[in-house]
């Protein structure tokens, strides 16, 4: 068994947080597996370094032991490269020049598991009118979902406890894989990086099932691994929502340099016992 936690560096890290990378840890520890970390930091213009540090520095406080050094996705950058060329080339994904705004106008755009449905606007623009604005405006890549799902058929995934669930990528309309801003996406990013590190398990927050359609329908098209899933329950404050890097007051760091003990709170975690008010809630 090989399992991670994969925290992006844009803020501080919370209970939330501390709650799934218990999880990992635990099931790795009890299998006698690995347990990995990633730093999930492509997202240029809101990763810092010191968010990175702080996210080592409360695992360590929390006495969750890992094994090697960190991974970082802004590593790994030719391996995202790679895999839309791939794409690319079978003609799976386009290139896309709307903004926010023009989606968000669009009366067409129903909603799915991840928001507004893409309504498709740049789908069919014909080569030379692609070419030509490519050269100059910005854009990102969207998976053609329809002609992907036709050519990966019935998807399933091994949900944890629960048995076999099947993937319906369709729902999500055409997501996006690599952004203006970045050079992928979490969905292409994620996927890729699983199984290059070559994780068994991927133990995560009920939030990100959605997710896992878009995770199933890429690895079969790029032939990749299927991992077993988990996701569990999240972490909520005492107004019933789920805890965000916003909530400054309920960071791992606070809690460090309040003199919280670490190991208790993760001890306390993995027997899901929370402080008075908190909950853990499926969403």
């Amino acid at each position: 068994m090989l399992t991670r936690f994969a925290p992006s560096p844009t803020g501080e890290l919370h209970r939330g947080h501390a709650y799934s990378a218990v999880l990992a840890h635990r099931a790795a520890r009890e299998a006698g597996g690995a347990f990995r970390i990633r730093i999930d930091d492509i997202d240029g213009s809101r990763s810092r370094e010191d968010y990175v540090a702080a996210a080592l520095a409360d695992l360590a406080w929390l006495g969750l032991d890992r094994d090697g050094d960190p991974v970082r996705q802004s590593a790994h950058l030719g391996d995202y490269a790679a895999a839309l060329e791939d794409l690319r080339a079978r003609g799976l994904v386009y290139p896309c020049f709307c903004t926010r705004a023009d989606i968000a106008a669009s009366l067409s755009a129903p909603h799915g598991p991840s928001g507004a449905i893409y309504p498709g606007t740049c789908r069919d623009l014909a080569e030379t009118e692609r070419a030509r604005r490519i050269a100059t405006e910005q854009h990102c890549w969207r998976l053609d979902m329809a002609r992907a799902v036709a050519l990966a058929g019935d998807l399933r995934w091994e949900e944890q406890g629960q048995g076999p669930r099947r993937a319906d990528p369709l729902a999500h309309g055409d997501v996006v894989l690599a952004r203006k801003d970045a050079p992928a996406s979490y969905h292409l990013a994620s996927t890729i990086d699983d199984a290059a590190m070559g994780v068994t398990h991927v133990i995560r927050g009920a939030d990100l099932i959605a997710s896992t359609d878009v995770h199933r329908l890429l690895q079969a098209l790029l032939g990749l691994p299927t991992p077993l899933y988990r996701h569990h329950a999240l972490v909520c404050g005492p107004d019933s929502r789920r805890l965000a890097k916003r909530d400054a007051a309920a960071s791992l760091a606070a809690l460090r340099e309040a003199g919280v003990d670490g190991r208790a709170l993760a001890e306390d975690l993995r027997q899901g016992r929370l402080p008075a008010g908190y909950s853990l809630q499926n969403p």
